[in-house]
Parts: C-alpha cells; structure tokens; sequence
C-alpha cells in the first residue's frame, strides 16, 4: 500500500499548548487548492489502478475536518477514483451528524487525537468539556458502525508527555470503552512549541519505566479489544529522543511507502524534507510520474538534509505496526 499524508489546511479550532497550528498564534493560515487536490487524486487513481496498488490518503491539519471540502473531495475520492481516505483529527467537528455520517461511509480509518482522561485532555487543549464531547460523539461513531455494518476502523492518537505518561493505561482503558480498535502514540516534539516542550518533555526514565510496562498493557487491552500499535524499533527511536541521541536512517526507501503532500501542493518523502526533497503537483501529472518518485527522492537524498541525520519520521520507525510484526 502507498499512504499519502496530505496536510489540507494550517486552520485549526483549537487553541492546544504544544501544536503549532493551534489557533492562538499569529501564522499562516493556508489551505490546499481543491481543485489540485482533485487533479492528484485522479493521478493517483490511475496510479493504483495501473500498479495494482492501493493508495490510502489521510487528511491532516490544522483540523483536517474544517476544510470546507473535506467531505465532498473525499467521496470523489473514494468512489470515483478508487483511493481510501482516513483522516487525522481534534474530533471538534464530529459533534455533527452530518459529518459523522460522511466519516462512517467514506473513511477507514479515523484517528482521533486524546491526549488525557477527562480535565487533562481539556486543560492542554485548552477547550472546557472538550474530552467529554469526544466520548459522546466516538459513542456515536461506534453506534453508526454497528448500524451500518461497515467502517470506519476507530484510532485514537495521543501525545505522550511526563505529565501524562504515567497515566497510559488509564487512557487506553477509557478509549477501549468509547468502542475504539486502536492506538497509536509519539512522544511531545520541541520543533512546535520549544517554550512549552522544555517543562513537559518526556525524559529518559519516563520513556524507561513505560516501555517496562507497555507488554503487560497491550496484553490486558488486548482482552478489551484494543490494539496498542508500535515497533520495539520505535519504542528505541523514543528512547533515544528522550536522551538526545541522534538516530539517523541509512535508507529510509523515500518515496516507497510514504508520501507527504503539504497544503501548498509539495510533494515529499515526509513532512520534514518538503525543502530540500519536494516536488510540485505540477509536475506528477501521470501514474508514471507517481511511480518515479522514489528513484527521484533517492537521487536527491544524497544530498541529506539535516533531519536525515536525527530522522524525526515514526511511520519509518514502525509507529504503526503490530507489536508481534515489527522488530
């Protein structure tokens, strides 16, 4: 499978401490083109098609799910061109029915970002009753899924943080209970919100004490229904961030994978690479085109940028995989 991460908008609703997109800082505020979104989408209908290859394409923001024509490209998507779509979100605009019922038909799978149990979640989000609004409306979404008997499959998504990784289990058991699949994690990043990662990063200990802990926890939410994603690979790759030991990637296969699509039509092996590696929409106008990429970012990884030397991507160090897969 091909997965394109495609960052649609800089916009966000929220006002969250450590996210660079949150809505109390004077920046840009792009969103993608439609109509580019249309015209790639259909290269890489064509592109799967022709390969034989499926294509999953995530929406990412900002709030992915406040870009106006999120739900009406994502059924063009999905029906006309062939692609599976999920997305990535704060879960704000799931309060509506309409855009639960345009989730349950056209993704698979939806993450949700929950970072805490209960006033925790609210507090770094900045947004009262915010966390229980995601268990009534992720309720909801499960109910849909039972009455439709179809997708989406249910991800949540959180940020692990000295101030709440302690309490990992108890956020697992919780969102298990909202009729969650799965989980994925990553540790806080300071290249965001440097003022608010240097009192909440995670430390070496803390990175310690959880991945002691982490079996026994997959097991148990295991018996509930829920998949704790994440490589011992990975698990390394938080280790090492948390001693500020670089972790470099001899061949990260760019472009094999994983793309990146930012909000001005760039093209990349990752989010980090967009100067330096990206290419234009401009010129991916064929499914050939597609499938050249990763000779070209091969070609131009030579030339290695410097997040190459400390690779900051978790999709490249198994972030989610299956514990019993990725070693």
């Amino acid at each position: 499978m091909l997965i394109v991460v495609w960052r649609v908008t800089e916009v966000c609703d929220l006002g969250c401490d450590f996210c660079a997109y949150s809505r109390m800082l004077p920046r840009s505020r792009a969103v993608a083109n439609p109509d580019d979104v249309l015209r790639f989408g259909a290269v890489l209908g064509d592109y799967s098609a022709k390969f034989g290859r499926a294509v999953l394409v995530s929406w990412l923001g900002g709030e992915p799910l406040r870009w106006k024509p999120a739900f009406d490209v994502s059924r063009v998507f999905r029906v006309e061109f062939g692609l599976r779509v999920s997305a990535t979100t704060n879960g704000t605009a799931l309060e509506s029915e309409s855009v639960r019922r345009c989730v349950a038909e056209d993704f698979d799978p939806l993450t949700v970002s929950v970072d805490g149990v209960g006033p925790g979640h609210d507090r770094w989000r900045r947004t009262t009753g915010l966390y229980a609004q995601l268990e009534k409306n992720v309720r909801r979404l499960g109910e849909l899924k039972l009455e439709r008997g179809r997708s989406p499959r249910l991800r949540v998504n959180t940020i692990l943080m000295r101030d709440n990784i302690h309490d990992f289990e108890s956020l697992c058991r919780a969102v298990a209970g909202w009729g969650a699949d799965e989980l994925t994690f990553n540790a806080l990043g300071g290249r965001d919100r440097p003022e608010f990662y240097a009192e909440h990063c995670l430390r070496p200990e803390d990175v310690a004490q959880f991945r002691q802990s982490l079996p026994g926890v997959r097991e148990r939410m295991a018996r509930l229904g829920l998949t704790i994603l994440g490589s011992e690979r990975y698990l390394d790759r938080l280790e090492a961030f948390a001693r500020g030991e670089a972790l470099p990637v001899a061949d990260c296969r760019p472009g094999q994978t994983f793309l990146f699509v930012d909000e001005r039509g760039m093209v990349s092996p990752c989010s980090y690479t967009v100067e330096g590696y990206g290419a234009p929409l401009d010129e991916l106008r064929t499914a050939d085109d597609v499938h050249r990429l990763p000779e070209r970012f091969a070609a131009s990884r030579r030339a290695m940028l410097a997040p190459c030397f400390d690779c900051p991507s978790t999709q490249v160090f198994g972030k989610f995989a299956h514990c019993e897969t990725a070693k």
